[in-house]
């Protein structure tokens, strides 16, 4: 975390509302920084869906393959977010670090650990001592509260400048659902994400593999067309949940990303994803100025 705010950091902060079925802790578990908080917990109360897409690294962080061994069974109990040390070329002790991490999450949650999902972001190379955070997640647990959002988008900041944080809202059948995002970036930021994380949360009830294609298509516009230093990072993570809670009030389960019903949370989505990666780019390292280019008429 910098103390120099970038110049072009937000003036202000949407009110972020809470999202029904989630809730949220973070801790100071002194991974790298000091006085600060460097962990966050999102605990689902219960099975959320899940879609995600990650670094296209030949050479992923041990989280990101965590992740990606989970996808398939598209449920979500928990994620774990740290801060301070990508666990990345870490070996064989950065896959023990996640599973000690998944053990402890999984256990303090009552869920099985391929419905735990990890992320971390820092200093690679360096292995990751996740005791330090595996035994307070239980306490998180207990502390979780669902109106947490910016303080959530704090805990994963590295050399960020300001949190980045949306919020949206679209009706799916005629039943009003809201769409919530946190997001870190700073340098590595080249097309195809980069040392990008973001979580994106929303009460709708989308069935997992609806939500991936919902996923896979809004990040091309969005995420996957920023740069800032054109480096491909190891541990890009962005990832989609929905809790269902939205059912409660008579929405449809949709189970297809085609969908018509979709349509007004299409572009709700669409929009939230390119928010947070506008602020990204906004607060790249060094960042004084934002180009944002159109091309019409050519091939890609």
């Amino acid at each position: 975390m910098s103390a120099t705010v970038s110049p072009l950091a937000p003036t202000s902060y949407p009110d972020m509302p809470a999202i029904r079925g989630v809730r949220m802790a973070t801790a100071a578990a002194g991974i790298k920084y000091k006085n600060r908080t460097d962990v966050l917990l999102m605990a689902f109360d219960r099975p959320a869906a899940v879609a995600g897409v990650f670094t296209k690294s030949k050479c992923p962080s041990a989280p990101v393959d965590f992740c990606r061994q989970n996808l398939s069974h598209g449920v979500a109990r928990g994620v774990v977010v740290n801060s301070g040390n990508a666990n990345a070329f870490t070996g064989v002790k950065g896959k023990a670090a996640t599973e000690l991490t998944a053990k402890s999450a999984a256990g303090a949650l009552g869920c099985g650990e391929n419905e735990i999902y990890l992320a971390s972001t820092g200093v690679i190379g360096e292995p990751l001592d996740a005791t330090k955070f595996a035994g307070v997640l239980g306490d998180m647990v207990k502390g979780a509260t669902g109106d947490f959002w910016l303080e959530a988008a704090k805990a994963i900041m590295t050399t960020d400048t300001y949190p980045k944080v949306a919020t949206r809202s679209a009706e799916i059948g005629g039943v009003k659902v809201t769409i919530n995002g946190i997001a870190k970036g700073a340098g590595m930021i080249a097309p195809d994400m980069a040392t990008m994380l973001s979580f994106v949360v929303t009460d709708a009830d989308i069935a997992a593999p609806a939500l991936q294609g919902l996923l896979s298509a809004g990040v091309e516009p969005t995420f996957n067309s920023i740069t800032v230093d054109s480096d491909t990072s190891t541990s890009d993570t962005l990832m989609l949940f929905a809790t269902g809670a939205a059912s409660a009030d008579g929405q449809k389960r949709i189970e297809t990303a085609d969908d018509a019903a979709l349509a007004g949370f299409k572009l709700a989505l669409g929009d939230l994803l390119k928010d947070l990666a506008l602020q990204v780019v906004r607060d790249g390292e060094g960042a004084r100025k934002m180009v944002e280019i159109t091309v019409t008429g050519a091939e890609s």
